[in-house]
């Protein structure tokens, strides 16, 4: 949101460009290593949910699609990959799995170890709120998001980043966050009180110090 609010700063130049796609295969932090590393250390291997799934793209279609993105944007777009279908992450540790040459849950085991706090069962590359629009490429799509004035972000950036020193507030610093992006719902989280909060109390973000006039 802010990237895209530098585009109406005047005194700006620069073409700002956001790209939203998934994970990409064999990345630093990829899943992919992970298990690697764990079938070679002869398992388990460690999935948090057997119904937890996310979308996946090759390091190779990630660089050619992120060049495209940026060669047809005119500044302040957000591009939307087609990922295809999400994969389970449970179904690609079978597959590692078998290709290591072992039999999952016999040689190799997979054990669950819980969602943690704030993880998600399902990725969404666009909340549903949200729509595309079609470019000249079947595989890049562009969103339909709200962009803001650069000063009304600015001033609503502040006031978040004089909520991060207050550590001792972090359900004021949540709040913050969830008025910024009223789509923002927190999952397997002690924050889950706080969701719906900004609507019923209908928050104007964009008013400096709100939180510390409450």
């Amino acid at each position: 949101m802010y990237i895209q609010t530098l585009t109406t700063d005047e005194s700006s130049n620069t073409r700002f460009i956001t790209t939203r796609f998934g994970n990409v295969l064999g990345s630093n932090g990829s899943v992919i290593n992970r298990f690697k590393a764990q079938i070679e250390a002869g398992g388990p291997v460690t999935v948090t949910h057997p119904e937890i799934n996310r979308f996946f793209m090759t390091v190779s279609e990630a660089c050619q699609l992120v060049l495209e993105a940026g060669n047809m944007g005119n500044g302040g777009e957000v591009f939307v990959f087609d990922m295809g279908k999400p994969v389970k992450i449970a179904d690609l540790a079978k597959k590692m799995i078998t290709l290591s040459g072992r039999i999952p849950n016999k040689d190799i085991y997979i054990q669950y170890s819980g969602l943690r706090p704030g993880e998600k069962l399902f990725e969404e590359l666009l909340h549903n709120k949200e729509e595309n629009k079609e470019t000249y490429h079947d595989k890049i799509m562009i969103a339909n998001v709200r962009v803001l004035p650069f000063q009304d972000m600015k001033l609503a950036f502040d006031q978040l980043f004089s909520l991060m020193l207050n550590e001792e507030d972090e359900y004021a610093l949540v709040h913050w966050m969830k008025s910024l992006v009223p789509e923002f719902l927190s999952n397997n989280s002690e924050f889950e009180t706080l969701d719906g909060v900004n609507e019923k109390e209908k928050i104007d973000i964009y008013t400096p110090n709100v939180l510390d006039s409450k």
